[in-house]
């Protein structure tokens, strides 16, 4: 689902993973018609980076 608002919607993926202010720059540069592939860009691999982080809390910091 979120990957999913990373592509249509990119600033709300900022606003669910916990990152207000990248939310609002994301926001910003979404707005602008070049800026939109580029902040749907960055959500997606924001989303992924938070999901590794996660998955990295839910085994205890072990490699």
């Amino acid at each position: 689902m979120r990957l999913l608002l990373a592509i249509l919607i990119p600033p709300l993926v900022f606003f669910t993973i916990g990152r207000p202010f990248q939310g609002i720059f994301c926001l910003i540069l979404w707005l602008t018609l070049i800026g939109w592939p580029v902040a749907a860009i960055w959500a997606v691999y924001s989303l992924s980076q938070y999901r590794n982080e996660e998955m990295h809390r839910e085994l205890g910091g072990r490699h």
